[in-house]
């Protein structure tokens, strides 16, 4: 099973490198915009080789997707470095308030 399972997610990993997901946000989005005009003919194909009748009306249309990765990335980063920017003053608040519960507790 450990092979089975490492071999898969090796090749998931191939195939997205391969495919430019692992890329710059260009690569990620033309990677994006290929795989939404290949999906529904491979479906269309898979059904017909099946024997299930699935029409073109049936299948649900591809969701729109205006998401940019590397905007989002970059919001992140950003949300991280302010998070980590004002810890020290934080820590030295709770610290503070930590100090002031412990005294009034002794008293």
């Amino acid at each position: 099973r450990f092979f089975i399972k490492g071999g898969l997610a090796g090749a998931a990993v191939y195939v997205a490198y391969d495919q430019g997901l692992l890329g710059s946000g260009t690569q990620g989005a033309e990677a994006l915009r290929k795989a939404q005009e290949t999906l529904p003919p491979a479906i269309q194909e898979w059904t017909n080789y099946l024997g299930w009748e699935v029409r073109a009306a049936q299948l649900p249309t591809p969701p729109k997707i205006d998401f940019s990765i590397s905007n989002s990335w970059n919001k992140g980063v950003h949300k991280v470095m302010s998070a980590l920017s004002v810890a020290p003053t934080r820590a030295c608040e709770y610290t503070a308030e930590g100090w002031k519960y412990v005294k009034d507790l002794v008293k």
